[in-house]
């Protein structure tokens, strides 16, 4: 495998700013959307089934300039950082912490999973599983067992996205099958180990935290990088942290967040021209 595309997790905003660092590449004619295999975190698997969909970025990027009116505001608290951190890190046994995060977002009160998934729906010009390679990363609330989803899971687009964004205490795990699942960013917030055998790595990762059992970004790129891969880490530099803000999940800051992602591409794109090319 020649080339994989990571994309991190990162609310709303993240979305935005993914799309708008995408564009803004494209623009200086440096496409990544073309990778071999795309893997997609939480917001991550929102881009990375948009820009599997075939639609030109230019068009996806525009869409983040528009009114969210299908988006629900919704934040995360300090108080519901607390109560995650202290689910997830009493624990140094990963699949423990996960299945205990699961509890709580089993037992949080959230909008109901038809509402989320109207709003998945809305977010997907495409809703079934392209004929790329794309991974969706997601966690088992019950068992804490790390999920990849791909087209040969025998699971919808929308359900794999939606459970991937299932933001503990924030929004309902998703429903499939028999089980129920949540955010993959619980596993990791960019889970860039899954691009392991890919000669060229770009990651796009809007935000990088880790706490308890979880495994460090920086950790994941050293292995792929002992196996002799070559990785690219982009994140926000000041001007889209500032517009992003300290609400992830607030549709207010789309815009903004999609305009600094594509004014930052300016100052990437010859570094990405060199891994990429």
């Amino acid at each position: 495998m020649e080339r994989a595309l990571v994309l991190g997790g990162g609310g709303v905003t993240g979305v935005a700013w993914e799309l708008g660092l995408l564009a803004g590449l494209a623009e200086r004619g440096v496409d990544v959307s073309e990778a071999d295999l795309v893997v997609g975190t939480s917001a991550g698997s929102v881009v990375g089934a948009q820009v599997c969909s075939g639609l030109p970025l230019e068009q996806l990027y525009a869409e983040q300039l528009t009114p969210p009116s299908g988006e629900r505001p919704a934040r995360l608290g300090m108080s519901a950082l607390a109560r995650l951190v202290w689910a997830g890190g009493r624990t140094r046994d990963a699949v423990r912490s996960r299945a205990r995060i699961g509890a709580m977002a089993v037992a949080a009160r959230t909008p109901s999973e038809a509402s989320r998934r109207a709003v998945i729906e809305a977010r997907l010009p495409v809703r079934e599983w392209p004929a790329r390679r794309l991974l969706v990363t997601a966690v088992d609330a019950a068992s804490g067992e790390f999920v990849v989803f791909d087209g040969d899971s025998g699971m919808s687009l929308v359900d794999a996205v939606g459970a991937s964004c299932a933001v503990p205490g924030v929004w309902p795990p998703v429903t499939i099958g028999a089980r129920r699942y949540i955010d993959g960013g619980m596993r990791s917030a960019v889970n860039a180990d899954l691009a392991s055998g890919a000669r060229r790595v770009l990651v796009i990762a809007p935000t990088s935290v880790a706490f308890g059992p979880m495994p460090r970004l920086s950790a994941h790129v050293a292995e792929l990088r002992q196996a002799g891969s070559r990785v690219l880490v982009v994140t926000p530099d000041g001007g889209a942290r500032k517009a992003i803000g300290r609400n992830v999940l607030d549709p207010a800051r789309r815009a903004g967040s999609a305009r600094a992602g594509r004014a930052q591409a300016a100052a990437l794109a010859d570094e990405v021209a060199a891994l990429w090319a």
